[in-house]
């Protein structure tokens, strides 16, 4: 396994794979074996990290996952799906289309990145609300979380006997969340539905392995976006005056800091009365995050 990343046991024939230290695009997957059989919990972004992560899958089973499940369509989750030729790719029925639409989009806003030959590869057998994966004695339950949270078409991989929930970019450790392509109060019920489950170990979608205190930590920061939103409409600030203005207090040691400034765009958007999930324009805010950063975002793919 090289030094970038690690495979982490959780349960028997439930793994993690972390790539720290879960900034832009180093994002966290699942291997899940039993019988022989295994199944991945999304893949990665380049091709190269993708086929180390092929290379981690075959060395815990002796055949190549028949199975990959993204979370969401975003490229650090998806990009890699095609290294994975032999697995049927799962996904939500929005995840699907996204993919497709988006196309690669994410490598287009950071072009230094060595990206590889990615072949977009969309979900294949698609879902509405929820379904079930079996990877031999291991119960997989998919559950869409939506409308609108991190993105519209947010999936969870919960595991009910062992108490493990891979939360994709739900829920991040470490690393500021992130939902200008959803919603700040989807996302703060996404985390309530999340808490129900009973989880006793959290896989984030970026950053280190944790639990419960994950949600709430997530929660916590969601609510201060919300709270400073409301204040700047009130006050009639524009959002990068705000987060210009804004001290980060707590969240100061966050990973990705400049997501606040689209974080407060998405907060704004719903203070004003735009329903959940509406599309905003994520390169303009891009390039506005870079004016508010001082530089373009770190991307370490």
């Amino acid at each position: 396994m090289d030094a970038e990343s690690a495979v982490i046991e959780l349960a028997e024939g439930v793994h993690a794979y972390v790539q720290p230290e879960g900034g832009w695009c180093l994002n966290n997957a699942g291997i899940l074996t039993d019988g022989g059989h295994s199944a991945l919990v999304d893949t990665a972004a380049t091709e190269s990290r993708a086929r180390r992560l092929r290379r981690a899958a075959l060395s815990l089973a002796p055949r190549p996952p028949r199975a990959v499940v993204n979370t969401h369509f975003h490229g650090d989750h998806t990009y890699g799906n095609f290294v994975f030729p032999e697995a049927l790719t799962i996904g939500h029925e929005r995840t699907r289309t996204m993919v497709r639409a988006a196309g690669l989009h994410m490598a287009g806003l950071w072009p230094d990145v060595c990206w590889g030959d990615i072949e977009v590869t969309p979900p294949e057998l698609t879902f509405r609300d929820a379904t079930t994966l079996h990877v031999g004695d291991i119960r997989a339950e998919l559950v869409h979380i939506g409308p609108a949270a991190h993105t519209t078409d947010d999936t969870i991989v919960w595991l009910p006997d062992q108490g493990v929930l891979f939360t994709g970019d739900l829920v991040m450790n470490g690393v500021t969340p992130f939902c200008v392509m959803g919603s700040v109060a989807g996302s703060l019920r996404a985390l309530d539905r999340l808490r129900a489950l009973g989880a006793t170990t959290v896989v984030p979608g970026h950053g280190p392995v944790g639990g419960p205190e994950l949600l709430d930590a997530n929660a916590a920061y969601l609510r201060w976006i919300r709270d400073l939103a409301r204040e700047g409409v009130a006050a009639g600030a524009t959002p990068l005056e705000l987060a210009r203005a804004t001290d980060l207090g707590p969240y100061a040691d966050l990973l990705d800091t400049e997501r606040l400034l689209p974080n407060l765009h998405r907060g704004y958007a719903e203070e004003q009365g735009l329903p959940e999930g509406s599309p905003l324009d994520v390169g303009a805010l891009f390039q506005e995050m870079t004016t508010f950063h001082g530089r373009p975002s770190e991307c370490l793919a």
